[in-house]
């Protein structure tokens, strides 16, 4: 089946690994917003919907909190129950935005990490009503790569156009403000934060084959893409290594009307 034309739920099935330990984490800088901005305290119950191979469910649970990490994606649930089992308030849900199996009125935080695209939001701002506390709140968080500040990033935006499967219909910035005014009808607020990753060789190779919108290994685009992929490197590393850097993007709101 043509990438383009996956299941959103089971597009991201044969990228588990390299997704888990190349995508960026999320700042610290996030909890203490929350904290002060909002009230996050914590014995606050998170339910992480759409939480993937897990990174944003272990940014609350490091930080005390009960999680409840919703995931559709079977390789990518395990890879998280893998992860994170360890840490006793976290519990995993097979089951997606739309429909997340919850109670009533059980969490205090519902966040979407990487993940409110996907979503159908009417549907899925109904779920979150039901299974929101009373003021409870949505948090919705991307790691957005920066544009073309540096000659790096410049070049490897041109890489992701010119191998892409489906990029410009997939990526996080085809969320406009739009949705997100019409999600949050009763207002919300925005902070940016500054994040980076910086990666060798192996690792950028890694964090290129996490994305859903590239060739992957037997299609006829993979190894040009990777060659041209090593020549970027080449051009821009210093000391063997490459900065990505993001712009980590935070909403929040009620949705109680």
């Amino acid at each position: 089946m043509p990438i383009q034309d996956r299941d959103p739920k089971v597009r991201f099935s044969d990228r588990v690994e390299n997704y888990r330990h190349y995508r960026p984490h999320y700042p610290a800088e996030v909890l203490e917003i929350l904290r002060q901005r909002t009230g996050l305290a914590p014995e606050s119950v998170i339910a992480d919907v759409g939480s993937g191979t897990g990174i944003s469910a272990e940014l609350f649970l490091r930080a005390g909190h009960a999680v409840w990490a919703v995931e559709p994606n079977e390789p990518m649930r395990r890879a998280a129950e893998e992860a994170l089992s360890s840490w006793p308030g976290f519990h995993s849900i097979a089951a997606q935005a739309e429909a997340t199996t919850l109670p009533n009125h059980s969490v205090n935080y519902v966040v979407a990490a990487q993940a409110f695209h996907w979503f159908e939001a009417a549907a899925a701002r109904q779920e979150f009503k039901r299974i929101l506390t009373p003021h409870g709140w949505v948090v919705l968080l991307w790691n957005t790569r920066s544009g073309a500040v540096t000659p790096f990033l410049t070049d490897y935006e041109q890489l992701l156009r010119r191998f892409g499967t489906d990029y410009h219909k997939v990526r996080r910035r085809n969320v406009d403000d739009a949705v997100i005014e019409a999600f949050f009808p009763q207002g919300f607020e925005r902070h940016q934060l500054a994040n980076q990753q910086v990666f060798d060789f192996e690792a950028l190779k890694g964090r290129v084959l996490s994305s859903s919108y590239v060739p992957t290994e037997g299609d006829p685009r993979f190894e040009p893409m990777l060659a041209e992929l090593k020549a970027l490197f080449n051009r821009h590393q210093h000391g063997g290594r490459v900065t990505f850097l993001y712009d980590t993007e935070l909403y929040f709101g009620t949705i109680e009307s």
